[in-house]
């Protein structure tokens, strides 16, 4: 290319879903994900590549296991650091690119070599949760490991910058958006709330490169990102979430940009996409042209998938007319599996080629998945074994020992139609699907149109059910139902007339709105719940972990009013809560005793309420300036006539019970001490009603960079 040189090529190794902690507990295929992972970081070092791009879904958790978490920074300190020096150059401001505590590319840093740098985004797999909203990603970033790029804090307002590179004379933007959930991206994209920033100079020199994980087909009607969403002055997209590989790139005469979509690096369902070979590639990017080379992976489990219809298979039809066929036909399945196994040790032995390897290294067990249509011919019958039992045959042979054969049969009708006249797939596309398939939120609409929630709104009950199945959030269906009922119950109160005839219009109404709050997007499902310190005589190996305990959890103004009058819940503290709940009652002067030491600690109580505070002012509200005054810290002068109001009515029995208090203050698992604490926490709450709103959706969890985002 005349005017460039080699010096002038930057060389990117491109890759996604590597699904590292995938079946990890399985005892044949625990190691899978990790050993592929492993295969695609040695490349990066052995072709010496300049950066490596992750477009997502490196951990198959959000909460990664300590073994997943150790393979992954093994392999990225063996393979990224070094003494060669990075020929990049950092061109764009750090801080409008990566946020945290280490809001710069890691090879900059003068405290570790870094020799070849990891970009990547987070997937719907190991995105951000919990408390800080952190991802796997931002743990790996503080390492000095990776650089976590184009995160997306607010999923109905999204901004893009690109991380500007350069080698030589070529100059190259990298532009990243991590995982929105699907449906809430087609709306912010179609309402134009998405902003893509440009290089301020030159921008016919820059070669622009951006990494999505979104839904590549359309699913459904907005259940996926059109690529002509996406601006067209992009030159290349780099697809994840889609695990078949299409390595080969695709151009788009529409949009002028080519689509590669590199696929996964390990089967995570037995799909007909997964048996497709893995591949990475590497992208060489000289100007404004580019080449790709691909290269197959060799450390990925073989994996064949067939399908046969019995109907059309002459030696099956030989045993459609007789009895008790059942033998003969599973010795004829069990063939076919058989030269399945010998089709996928032979495609191993291929992907090996002549490179260095064990004479006596076997193919490992491969993945078997045959799929038997056995819709019997008039007069005939078959006769099919138990799948898991026909499975089981082939132990020491495949590494799927539960699932390797499927039987289904052929409707007579294309579709079919439920008692609401829903039309419903064909039994064989119900059947050719896996749980990693399918959303969590289709399977609740599906399951919600033949019939209707009265109080709790649908649209959002998916989000609660998504987050209790595939973020593991115990407590995501108890809070859904809590904020809906406080919301409509608040709803209810502030109408004048509500009797017995008008209650169900009103109640249908108040979904309705919470319903379309939610469709617009300022109403979001709760990420985390947020809870209460752990008492200091908790005990866990007693009483379990206090973040499981309902009783942990911060609950709305309107249920600590209703739990006020009874008695707060208490642990069971060795054998000890019953004897001094008694004493309690017995003795009214400790009780007085005990209120000085919560007048003692009432101090912490406001430090704890006012760093909340301080955080949710962090939340970039995107309500009107009248609620956002909902956020603003209380002035100084009502907290201080907090503090002094409760005091002349307890200072003159503290004062009469001063060596009592004291001598009750020493002891470390004092109950009275305890629930005074509670009561007067409450009080602290119900004092200062008038200085917050009511609206639990203006609270929402205190996050570092908050996102309203949901996962599938």
């Amino acid at each position: 290319m005349p005017g460039f040189t080699a010096a002038d090529t930057i060389r990117i190794l491109v890759a996604t879903d590597s699904h590292v902690g995938y079946a990890e507990r399985d005892a044949i295929r625990g190691e899978d994900s990790w050993k592929s992972f492993h295969e695609v970081m040695c490349l990066a070092k052995e072709k010496d590549v300049d950066m490596v791009l992750l477009a997502g879904d490196l951990f198959h958790d959000n909460k990664p296991s300590r073994k997943s978490m150790f393979n992954v920074m093994r392999s990225l300190r063996m393979n990224c650091y070094g003494e060669k020096p990075c020929e990049l150059e950092m061109l764009s401001d750090n801080s409008e690119v990566f946020q945290g505590a280490f809001n710069y590319v890691n090879y900059e840093d003068p405290d570790i070599n870094v020799a070849i740098p990891v970009f990547s985004i987070h997937g719907n797999h190991d995105d951000p949760s919990g408390e800080g909203h952190l991802a796997a990603l931002d743990l790996l970033q503080a390492a000095g490991l990776v650089n976590y790029y184009g995160r997306t804090p607010e999923s109905d307002n999204i901004q893009i910058k690109p991380v500007l590179l350069q080698k030589g004379q070529t100059k190259l933007a990298l532009y990243g958006m991590s995982n929105v959930r699907d449906e809430r991206l087609f709306r912010t994209f179609r309402d134009g709330k998405v902003k893509f920033f440009q290089p301020g100079t030159q921008k016919q020199d820059w070669f622009n490169i951006m990494s999505v994980h979104q839904n590549h087909h359309a699913y459904t009607e907005t259940g996926y990102l059109p690529e002509n969403f996406l601006p067209d002055f992009l030159d290349f997209v780099v697809w994840g979430h889609e695990h078949e590989c299409l390595i080969d790139p695709t151009y788009n005469p529409e949009m002028n940009f080519h689509v590669m979509q590199p696929g996964s690096s390990v089967a995570t369902s037995l799909m007909p996409g997964e048996a497709v070979p893995k591949h990475v590639a590497i992208l060489s990017i000289t100007g404004k042209d580019f080449k790709v080379e691909t290269i197959r992976l060799k450390t990925v489990r073989p994996f064949v998938m067939k399908e046969i219809v019995l109907a059309e298979e002459k030696e099956a039809m030989k045993l459609a007319k007789k009895a008790n066929n059942r033998t003969e036909l599973t010795r004829f399945l069990e063939g076919i599996v058989n030269d399945m196994i010998k089709q996928a040790n032979d495609e191993w032995e291929e992907a090996q080629g002549d490179g260095e390897r064990d004479e006596d290294e076997k193919p490992p067990l491969p993945l078997i998945r045959l799929r038997v249509e056995y819709t019997a011919p008039e007069g005939g019958n078959f006769d099919c074994e138990n799948p898991q039992r026909f499975s089981n045959r082939f132990v020491n042979k495949v590494a799927n020992l539960n699932d390797v054969v499927q039987f289904h049969r052929k409707k007579a009708d294309a579709s079919r139609k439920v008692a609401n006249g829903t039309d419903m797939p064909e039994e064989s596309v119900l059947a050719s699907l896996a749980l990693d398939s399918v959303k969590v939120e289709k399977l609740v609409r599906e399951f919600l149109a033949a019939q209707s929630l009265t109080i709790l709104p649908q649209n959002s009950f998916g989000d609660a059910v998504s987050q209790f199945v595939d973020k593991d959030d115990k407590h995501a269906m108890e809070l859904f139902v809590m904020e809906n009922l406080s919301k409509q119950v608040e709803e209810l109160m502030s109408m004048d007339h509500v009797d017995e005839e008008t209650i169900q219009d009103a109640m249908e109404a108040g979904k309705s709105k919470l319903e379309q709050l939610f469709a617009q997007g300022h109403v979001s499902t709760s990420k985390h719940a947020k809870r209460k310190p752990r008492p200091d005589d908790w005990d866990s190996d007693l009483n379990g972990d206090w973040a499981d305990q309902p009783m942990a959890i911060v609950r709305s103004d309107l249920e600590d009013e209703e739990e006020s009058d009874a008695p707060p819940a208490r642990p069971a503290t060795k054998g000890r809560g019953r004897t001094a709940a008694a004493s309690k009652k017995a003795v009214p002067a400790k009780k007085a005793a005990s209120a000085k030491n919560t007048r003692a600690k009432k101090k912490v109580v406001e430090d704890d309420s006012e760093e909340e505070d301080e955080d949710v002012v962090m939340v970039d509200s995107d309500e009107d300036d009248s609620q956002s005054q909902l956020f603003v810290k209380p002035a100084p002068p009502p907290r201080a006539s907090k503090k002094t109001a409760p005091a002349p009515t307890k200072r003159g029995a503290t004062r009469a019970t001063t060596s009592q208090a004291t001598r009750q203050s020493q002891l470390k698992f004092s109950q009275p001490t305890v629930r005074s604490q509670t009561k007067s926490k409450i009080k602290m709450e119900e004092i200062s009603d008038d200085d917050i709103s009511d609206d639990d959706d203006a609270f929402e969890p205190a996050l570092s960079a908050p996102s309203t985002r949901s996962r599938r």
